[in-house]
């Protein structure tokens, strides 16, 4: 689903220690809901800045629900998972690929393509390593890992 950014209204409110978002559609000509994925508190903020994740993209706005940044950060297709890493990236699985994008600027600096499609989901990071999971219908799946290598490249 396609919404334009200017049709999005985001509104933050802070409880500690959570901290909640609701994504209003001005408009209600758009049919089924809004996917998020993710937000982000962005490093050296002082928790004023976050990068939210939903669809197939990311605004940065501050803590008032303003954008503070022209930059749209947009996924090559849908992920199906988003995390924020240690190295100040963002990585998000989508079925054919997953995709290394900066926190900051949200540039693409790597991608993996599959062999084959298939769901795949963030789990945890340890150190240099990225575990994740495929999803299976029936209950199976397999977890794999990924090894961040100097400037974060890939390493399967």
């Amino acid at each position: 689903m396609l919404i334009p950014r200017q049709r999005i209204k985001i509104a933050l409110r802070l409880w500690m220690p959570v901290l909640m978002l609701r994504i209003v559609v001005a408009h209600t000509l758009i049919q089924g809901s809004i996917r998020p994925h993710a937000i982000i508190i962005l490093p050296n903020s002082a928790g004023t800045e976050v990068l939210v994740c939903y669809e197939d993209e990311g605004v940065y706005i501050d803590t008032y629900g303003r954008i503070t940044k022209d930059t749209v950060l947009q996924w090559g297709e849908m992920p199906a998972s988003v995390a924020y890493l240690q190295s100040n990236q963002v990585m998000g699985w989508g079925e054919k690929a997953i995709e290394l994008r900066s926190a900051n600027t949200g540039n693409l600096e790597g991608v993996f393509m599959h062999k084959k499609a298939q769901k795949l989901k963030f789990l945890c990071e340890r150190n240099d390593k990225v575990f994740f999971a495929s999803v299976q219908s029936g209950g199976s799946s397999q977890i794999y890992f990924m090894t961040l290598g100097q400037n974060s490249l890939f390493n399967w």
